[in-house]
């Protein structure tokens, strides 16, 4: 479903990714780990479509980054770090814009608004304006707002960050249901807990480079933890030092 092949990106003479390569699997939740800066957000624009690649080549369900940037945009959904809502608007405006601009059929829109409005416990806060939701409710919005086209891939850039423990919770389960229904999942966290949870492959990405790619499992098996297998993968490179 994601091809990331021989992929850099510069930023002047800044490389923020260095040469990665990645492969996730139609209903696979695929976690990039890494430090802040590590070139994990990087890594999901280009993804995304937000940024090209430098050099080498992205496909998401088929289609190629550069030349179908607008199908790519199609089959996914993407949630940024920044959550980026309309303040003056109300939820149900923002997920119905959102659905407006993806081509949802308007004899069909208001039925999807109160699906996803009630996947993510929404309801009680549908008609209330999003400069005065709580950051959790502002966070499941946006998740909504993504999600409401109902494409096959997800990006979800640190979906948790800055959230108290029931709202990372409701997050959680959220990602690990649209797994269940099928999806595809890009997954980025610098959170070992939540990334050993929810992942069945991750990336350790350090510097922009991809230090490890394996399953959850057999790094378990090797290292006894995720916590470990980072820490010592990662605190071999020079620039920890």
């Amino acid at each position: 479903m994601i091809s990331i092949q021989n992929v850099s990106k510069w930023f002047g003479k800044f490389k923020a990714v260095d040469n990665i390569n990645i492969e996730v699997e139609k209903g696979e939740i695929f976690g990039l780990l890494g430090l802040n800066g590590a070139g994990k957000t990087t890594t999901q624009r280009m993804v995304s479509t937000v940024f090209q690649p430098s050099e080498g080549d992205i496909t998401v369900n088929g289609f190629d980054s550069k030349i179908n940037s607008s199908e790519v945009r199609r089959n996914i959904g993407f949630l940024p770090t920044e959550v980026g809502l309309y303040d003056r608007l109300t939820s149900r405006e923002v997920i119905r814009y959102f659905g407006i601009l993806n081509d949802i059929d308007y004899n069909q829109i208001d039925d999807k608004i109160n699906d996803v409005l009630n996947r993510l416990s929404l309801n009680e806060y549908a008609d209330k304006r999003c400069g005065k939701l709580s950051r959790g409710n502002k966070q499941k919005v946006a998740i909504a707002r993504a999600i409401i086209h109902e494409p096959p891939v997800f990006i979800f850039d640190e979906p948790t960050s800055g959230l108290d423990v029931i709202s990372a919770r409701a997050v959680l389960d959220f990602v690990k249901q649209c797994k269940e229904d099928g999806r595809t999942i890009l997954y980025s966290s610098h959170s070992m807990y939540e990334t050993e949870e929810i992942c069945d492959k991750i990336a350790i990405i350090h510097d922009g480079r991809i230090l490890m790619t394996d399953s959850i499992k057999h790094i378990q098996k090797e290292y006894g933890s995720l916590e470990k297998a980072f820490i010592t993968t990662v605190k071999g490179e020079k620039s920890w030092e």
